[in-house]
């Protein structure tokens, strides 16, 4: 029998699931206590095969606030969903059908682990622990179907 989780998890059974606009809360936990933020929207849309994701969003840091931009690319491949920067490089990749699927990209010295959360789609979040040699945060993010679009 499955659970509660893996029957909601379902709901994103293809890249597709993601096509539209949502709302994006970030906290950013850095291992000295600093804390920052970014609010803002991210669209994911179809081109050909691919989900563009463009993300933006203000960005706070300290005592000042800045516009941040992001693209990436999603791409599926049967099980799989495969994430890449804007220019084609790989990012990183999970699998479908699980509502906690985790993932990582080495960039030496640094490291990314993303644990992505499923369980209550349509609301999904991210949660990257990001470690080097200086690097060390915890970053969470909340993705939220904007309903005004």
């Amino acid at each position: 029998m499955e659970s509660l989780a893996e029957a909601r998890s379902a709901e994103i059974a293809s890249l597709w699931s993601l096509v539209g606009q949502w709302s994006l809360v970030r906290q950013i936990r850095h291992a000295d206590g600093r804390k920052n933020s970014l609010t803002g929207e991210v669209v994911f849309t179809r081109s050909g095969s691919r989900l563009i994701q463009d993300e933006s969003g203000l960005l706070r840091l300290d005592d000042q606030a800045l516009e941040a931009r992001q693209r990436l690319v999603w791409k599926q491949d049967g099980s799989l969903l495969r994430v890449h920067f804007a220019d084609m490089r790989p990012f990183h990749e999970f699998p479908l059908g699980i509502a906690d699927p985790e993932a990582v990209h080495d960039c030496p010295p640094d490291r990314y682990h993303v644990a992505y959360d499923f369980a209550h789609w349509p609301i999904w979040g991210s949660v990257w622990t990001v470690t080097g040699p200086r690097k060390d945060y915890v970053m969470n993010s909340t993705y939220t179907p904007d309903q005004g679009g």
